[in-house]
C-alpha cells in the first residue's frame, strides 16, 4: 500500500484480489500538456470573439492558429503513446 501511495486498505485489497497487481502511472506530463492546450483554446476563443464582434479576420491568422493546435495535439498524442 505504501509503494502505491494509498491509505485505503479496502480498495487496495479488492484490486489485489481481483487483478493480483496494481499499475501506477504518472500522468504529470500529460496534465501539463492538457493545461497548455486548454490555454491555447482560451486564446483561440478570445480571437474568435474579437472576430465576431468586429467582423474582420484574416485567413492567414486562422490557418496559423489551426496549424499550432494541430502541432500541440500531435505532441500530446505522441506523449500518450510513449507512456502506453
Amino acid at each position: 500500500m505504501e509503494m502505491i501511495g494509498t491509505e485505503n486498505f479496502g480498495a487496495y485489497a479488492r484490486k489485489m484480489l481481483i487483478d493480483g497487481y496494481i499499475i501506477v502511472v504518472d500522468y504529470t506530463e500529460q496534465k501539463k500538456l492538457a493545461a497548455e492546450i486548454n490555454k491555447i483554446g482560451v486564446n483561440i476563443n478570445t480571437v474568435c470573439r474579437r472576430i465576431n464582434s468586429t467582423g474582420r479576420f484574416y485567413q492567414d491568422d486562422i490557418d496559423e492558429l489551426k496549424e499550432k493546435m494541430d502541432a500541440v495535439w500531435q505532441l500530446l498524442k505522441s506523449k500518450q503513446s510513449e507512456e502506453l
